[in-house]
């Protein structure tokens, strides 16, 4: 098999602490449960043609519309007028860097490997999340969603990634917390490892990249 010559790491999840209950912990101040959240964001998604989320994370909706649309969907569930506060604070906030993993990368960065970060992610949030990570020193390419107008997993996002990377698919690996996303890597030919634990992950990786001394 040929070896492996780049990187790609997912941001959250991966490079920071689980993304996990993020949702949940924006719903607090406003008294909405997932549940209700779910059927908000169908109605959104039924009045625009299209799922909210995904329309958020490439860019085509504003964090502000997004939010908007989202609370009045609530306040005609629920009966009541519905604060949501600014989304991405809430969920950035609670985010911790992964040191582990940002070491990691800065060992196989090291040792010439491309590196590149593929993430979903929302235009408003962009100084924000930036400003977590040694992005500049870590990473040759970034590819947000939010500015390229495609989200994983669909095709265009991961051959954009690689085109900016100049590595074959074949040569490439992701590493993403979500298995979709990693299937859909898969798919276009390129490895991938799902991020489960930190150990697991640079357990998983370091067989991946095979060749490169680590």
């Amino acid at each position: 098999m040929d070896p492996v010559t780049a990187l790609v790491c997912d941001f959250g999840g991966v490079l920071t602490t689980p993304v996990a209950g993020m949702l949940e912990s924006f719903l607090e101040a406003s008294g909405a449960s997932m549940p209700q959240l779910g059927l908000a964001l169908g109605a959104v998604g039924e009045r625009i043609g299209a799922n909210p989320l995904f329309e958020l994370e490439t860019g085509r909706m504003s964090e502000a519309r997004f939010l908007t649309e989202l609370g009045q969907r609530l306040r005609e569930q629920l009966g009541r007028p519905v604060e949501l506060h600014e989304l991405g604070e809430s969920i950035l906030s609670r985010l911790a860097p992964n040191e582990r993993m940002i070491d990691y990368v800065r060992e196989v960065r090291g040792r010439g490997l491309r590196t590149a970060i593929c993430t979903n992610n929302v235009r408003e949030w962009s100084d924000r999340w930036r400003s977590m990570l040694p992005v500049s020193e870590l990473f040759d390419v970034v590819v947000d969603s939010a500015f390229v107008g495609f989200r994983k997993p669909e095709p265009r996002i991961y051959e954009l990634t690689l085109e900016r990377l100049g590595v074959a698919a074949h040569a490439a690996v992701l590493v993403d917390d979500i298995e979709d996303n990693c299937a859909g890597a898969v798919r276009m030919g390129m490895r991938a490892v799902v991020f489960q634990s930190t150990d697991q992950a640079i357990a998983d990786l370091d067989a991946a990249l095979g060749g490169v001394p680590l």
